[in-house]
């Protein structure tokens, strides 16, 4: 671990100068400097006085943060074939995020599964084909480039009323799927 670097990086997130660190940890400007260049070492007590002025502990400064995952390639992919649909969830483990990013494939005559009324809200692009949304008793036809968005008051699906195959890109808040 490159604890000189860390320090700066804490520094500098929370706007300080070396002086005004310096002058919270009771030590000085030269030393701190030495330090975030990876030129001198603190000791533990030393360390844990700039942790403290930067309002961070020495268990929270060594742990480990795991690094998230950003980019997913279609191996990260989960798929669930059904007879009149398949979804495929492009971001794994979406149950602990805030929303869930699924693509959608119906194929001629298919329909998606209902969705129970829920308090979150839903965006959906068609990439492919054109569906029919139903929400509610209202239906809707929306077109290849077309997008729909809506809250989740009320029960809703999709059809594929046409002879080719309908994609979509669904996102839904919270994770429904």
């Amino acid at each position: 671990m490159d604890i000189g670097h860390k320090i700066k990086q804490l520094r500098v997130r929370q706007g300080l100068t070396l002086e005004e660190l310096a002058s919270r940890s009771e030590l000085t400007k030269g030393f701190l400097s030495q330090l975030e260049r990876d030129l001198t070492s603190p000791s533990i007590s030393t360390l844990n006085d700039i942790l403290e002025a930067l309002g961070s502990s020495l268990s929270e400064f060594f742990m480990e943060e795991k690094e998230e995952q950003v980019v997913f390639q279609k191996n990260d992919f989960f798929v669930d074939e059904k007879e009149d649909y398949t979804i495929n969830w492009i971001v794994p483990n979406t149950q602990k995020n805030s929303m869930e990013p699924i693509l959608i494939e119906i194929p001629k005559g298919g329909r998606s599964f209902e969705v129970s009324p829920h308090s979150g809200e839903e965006f959906g692009y068609v990439l492919e084909g054109n569906i029919v949304l139903v929400c509610g008793d209202k239906k809707y036809t929306v077109h290849k480039g077309e997008t729909f968005y809506m809250n989740g008051k009320n029960f809703h699906y999709i059809e594929n009323n046409k002879k080719t195959l309908a994609k979509i890109l669904w996102v839904s808040t919270p994770p429904l799927f």
